[in-house]
């Protein structure tokens, strides 16, 4: 059973981040994470139907759609990493985005490069509560177009991440398996026939 719930669980990470990682190929669909959403519920259907129990499908639901919403992102930041271009850009306007996490707001920078042309995109790495109009960022954006510019920011691992969810994956597939396969032979042990065996050895018993 342990053997069936890694290879649910390396299946249903392969098939979400392997979507994912080729969202930045410009296909929309793969590029939010969509694709990836799809494979989480068919790792879930698939935890249903050897009924694990629905706490455990719960939870590695959850895991799923947060690989399948992180994927295209680590993707993104590799092809950064790999073949990225930097350059400084001037912040034209910082607005709060609102919380990113408990105590820490997010703020999006609208930037243009050094000729005055926009981003289409605003940069939330380097843009903190300090940042004002005319300061100037440094981003790296991908020379073939495929990737959209981010912002950069020191100590950043984007597949740290993506790796640990992937194992939390994985590890709650195995205990989601294992349980439902336990489960099931419980209740097939109680609700078992009385055999000719059981009723002599019950009958003995009541004799003694």
């Amino acid at each position: 059973m342990v053997s069936k719930g890694i290879l649910a669980g390396t299946l249903g990470v392969l098939g979400i981040v392997g979507t994912g990682a080729v969202g930045w190929t410009g296909v929309s669909a793969l590029a939010d994470g969509e694709a990836g959403l799809v494979c989480t519920g068919t790792l879930a259907l698939y935890l249903a139907l050897v009924r694990a129990g629905r706490a455990l499908i719960g939870i590695v639901a959850v895991l799923g759609v947060c690989l399948a919403l992180h994927a295209p992102q680590a993707a993104a930041g590799v092809v950064l990493a790999d073949r990225g271009r930097v350059q400084s850009v001037v912040v034209t306007s910082v607005d709060n985005a609102g919380k990113a996490a408990p105590g820490r707001d997010r703020y999006l920078c609208s930037v243009a490069d050094q000729d005055g042309v926009p981003l289409k995109v605003r940069i939330w790495r380097g843009c903190g509560r300090n940042t004002r109009p005319g300061d100037a960022l440094t981003v790296v954006y991908d020379p073939q177009g495929r990737v959209s510019p981010r912002g950069v920011e020191a100590g950043t691992e984007p597949l740290r991440d993506l790796a640990a969810l992937a194992a939390a994956l994985v590890a709650g597939c195995v205990i989601a398996v294992v349980r439902s396969y336990r489960l099931t032979h419980a209740l097939s042990a109680t609700s078992r026939p009385l055999t000719d065996a059981d009723v002599h050895g019950h009958a003995s018993a009541d004799r003694r």
